[in-house]
């Protein structure tokens, strides 16, 4: 059987494509983009998890949730001070809905 695939262009944020209301989609949009940069800057160290952890002002099993991907455990602001520990400077930039 060949079916044909139905393909639907992203909005750019795949947590507003999920269906979540869209100031929820931005902050987890923020969130995930924070949370993969912290974790390339782990896997970038050569740190142990317990010596990136003590870096980041964070337990080791805290690291390791945050490596996990669990999003819904982290808040922005926790992030945004995660990554300034880890030396990222951070902006945000505001402009208007299209």
């Amino acid at each position: 059987m060949s079916e044909k695939l139905k393909r639907t262009r992203s909005s750019g944020n795949v947590f507003a494509d999920l269906g979540f209301p869209r100031g929820e989609a931005e902050n987890l949009k923020l969130r995930a983009s924070l949370m993969m940069r912290i974790e390339d800057f782990y896997r970038k160290s050569g740190l142990t998890q317990a010596e990136a952890a003590k870096r980041l002002g964070l337990t080791q099993p805290r690291l390791n949730l945050l490596l996990k991907g669990k999003i819904d455990l982290f808040s922005l602001d926790a992030l945004v001070n995660i990554a300034t520990r880890a030396g990222m400077s951070i902006r945000l930039a505001v402009r208007e809905a299209a």
